[in-house]
């Protein structure tokens, strides 16, 4: 008898979280030389998927700006490459030029990654900072022959040149068929607007001989300035969809009763838009998205994390509060809302996870499994509508101790690299650190338990 109430409660427990917690498959540490190796939450994974790319920040000095080279490694061999070195920098409290945030084209062989000011422009641009730096790509060939993608004009004499930005491009994210690069954006000129986000395409006249024409997609207001229903940051945004027609983020907008609330938005971007009728600003005056786009508000409660899309473009993943009060991930339709009149368009929680989510989730290519971090550790669940729906795997050890960080899926699904802080050795078996003293993050990989290749983990039940 006491060992059939056990089981009735095991079931009940069960069936109120929705999950299944198990540790399925054994971690494999990719890189191991005495350096930062860090992902960024990026789409690191070459097209072909043999290879990682990733930046080096916090070795030398702190972020960015101090970060020494663009690099990949080679997954089944362990060797690393460096992709770009800037020809000389100066690290410190004041580094240039700073590369980083590094993401793999998922047609070609070539990286994007933010540049800082190049060392002979320091004494006219001022060192590395947010609003201080361009989008540059880079063939991963090992020639470190480099182009630039958008084109920096701070000129005050006259209004912003068609097709430049006046401040900083970041988290460069190239659409799935390669044809637009998203990004957020920090103006220079007036910096008393916030964050937002934006789109380049690629166009032969664009300006200062870069290979991208740049445009805001979201109109921000001065920070403290906004009217009931106007937006005054946009960040944590992501391309939803194959081909750059949507972009999802999330909005910093004033309510109706003067407060604040960060809410999950969707910039549409129909393919038929002439990015060249964007406005590119004055130093008077902010930029403004070109016609044709239009932002709608798809939640009214809280929501965060770097919001994720489909490739197939019908659903939008984000961190919600779940109803007790743990943070979780939220699934809503791409076309929906959560005061439609149709249920099926309102969010529904997707995640039931005891120790709530760290950080925000990925979707399988398939559309049919997230990844997240939760307790430190990596974990999948399953999201297509049917009786596994909620149900979660953890792939990796949790509360450990030694938290997993800025993951991604591998272009076929069968993989997940992330970061992880970890012991490192010299070939003298001496323990070495960074800057700081603390341990260099490497990267790690674990392998995605799907046999019937449905693209949802095996051992769900």
């Amino acid at each position: 008898m006491r060992n059939s109430i056990a089981m009735v409660t095991l079931t009940l427990v069960f069936l109120t979280t929705r999950s299944l917690f198990a540790v399925a498959m054994a971690e494999k540490q990719i890189t191991h030389s005495a350096k930062n190796h860090e992902l960024d939450n990026n789409d690191n994974f070459s097209p072909d998927g043999r290879f990682l790319c990733y930046d080096t920040r916090e070795t030398v000095g702190s972020g960015i700006g101090n970060g020494q080279t663009i690099e990949m490694v080679e997954i089944a061999t362990g060797k690393e490459t460096v992709i770009y070195k800037p020809a000389a920098s100066v690290t410190g409290e004041h580094a240039a030029p700073g590369v980083g945030a590094v993401s793999f084209s998922p047609v070609e062989k070539k990286v994007v990654f933010i540049h800082g000011p190049l060392l002979e422009e320091v004494d006219k641009r001022g060192y590395y900072d947010k609003a201080n730096r361009r989008g540059a790509e880079v063939v991963a060939d090992g020639s470190g022959k480099l182009v630039w993608v958008d084109y920096r004009d701070v000129e005050t004499s006259r209004p912003t040149l068609p097709g430049a930005h006046r401040g900083g491009t970041h988290r460069h994210e190239y659409t799935l068929d390669g044809k637009r690069i998203g990004f957020t954006y920090d103006d220079f000129l007036l910096p008393q607007y916030d964050r937002t986000v934006g789109y380049m395409e690629p166009r032969a006249d664009a300006p200062g001989g870069a290979t991208h024409w740049f445009a805001v997609l979201v109109p921000v207001v001065p920070k403290e300035k906004a009217k009931p229903g106007e937006l005054e940051k946009a960040s944590g945004d992501s391309w939803v969809g194959r081909h750059g027609t949507m972009r999802a983020f999330i909005g910093k907008v004033r309510e109706q009763d003067g407060s604040y609330q960060e809410s999950l938005f969707v910039v549409d971007v129909p393919l038929e838009v002439d990015i060249t009728t964007a406005y590119a600003g004055s130093a008077t005056e902010y930029p403004r998205p070109p016609k044709g786009t239009r932002i709608r508000r798809l939640t009214h409660s809280w929501a965060g994390g770097t919001v994720r899309g489909t490739a197939e473009g019908d659903r939008i993943a984000y961190l919600g509060k779940a109803p007790n009060g743990t943070t979780q991930v939220f699934i809503i339709p791409s076309d929906g809302s959560d005061r439609a009149e149709d249920p099926s368009k309102h969010p529904v929680q997707a995640t039931f996870l005891e120790k709530g989510v760290d950080a925000a989730p990925r979707w399988h290519p398939s559309g049919n499994s997230i990844a997240c971090i939760s307790d430190g550790g990596l974990v999948v669940t399953c999201v297509k509508p049917g009786p596994h729906f909620g149900k979660s795997l953890f792939l990796t050890p949790h509360g450990d101790g030694a938290p997993r960080f800025a993951f991604c899926w591998s272009p076929d699904g069968k993989h997940i690299a992330y970061n992880r802080q970890t012991q490192t050795v010299d070939e003298a078996g001496n323990r070495v650190t960074n800057y700081k003293g603390e341990d260099f993050t490497q990267i790690f990989m674990v392998d995605f338990p799907d046999t019937d290749g449905d693209g949802i983990a095996d051992d769900l039940g």
